[in-house]
């Protein structure tokens, strides 16, 4: 199962052990034979690529000098296969009738594909109310600078004279 699985498979428990050294037992899964069986301290490496994907339980049994024996039980999940999106159904949804949704699958081992870089899904009602914000702002912000404050309505840049000035300087210089 790893690249150290069945070292010590075939040994007895005790066997290869000197009395009062610590060691370490790991097993996988519901397996009575353990994947590794060595003195500690020691450094595992699991390989998870010979597993099958999904949920998987690692029973760690480590024996002191002393004798007695610990046990810890790590449960954890392989995720080797491609990752897995679903648009338009969600766990636990309650749907009758037909049901339409979309699957996609990607793998580091895929080449790129800019067109499967995203997830093909609605856009969000917030990113729609969130936009209706934005553009009801900017019609409120440019009818409120439609009026120009009575202290500048007189100056150059807002006056109506300016531009009827402008145009008789233009042909007073001519």
């Amino acid at each position: 199962m790893t690249g150290e699985a069945g070292h010590d498979a075939g040994k007895p428990h005790d066997a290869g052990h000197d009395a009062g050294k610590p060691h370490v037992r790991v097993y996988l899964d519901d397996n009575p034979q353990p994947i590794i069986d060595r003195e500690l301290p020691t450094d595992i490496d699991l390989d998870t690529l010979s597993l099958a994907d999904g949920a998987h339980r690692l029973v760690i049994r480590a024996e002191g000098q002393s004798g007695r024996e610990g046990v810890e039980e790590i449960p954890f999940v392989v995720h080797n296969g491609p990752g897995i999106i679903v648009s338009g159904l969600r766990p636990n949804s309650i749907r009758s009738g037909t049901v339409r949704f979309t699957v996609d699958a990607f793998s580091t081992d895929d080449p790129f594909d800019p067109r499967r870089a995203e997830a093909r899904s609605q856009i969000p009602v917030w990113v729609w109310v969130m936009s209706l914000f934005v553009v009801a702002w900017a019609v409120w912000y440019a009818a409120r600078m439609w009026d120009v404050p009575a202290a500048y309505a007189h100056t150059p840049t807002f006056g109506h004279e300016a531009v009827s000035e402008s145009g008789s300087r233009r042909e007073d210089a001519r």
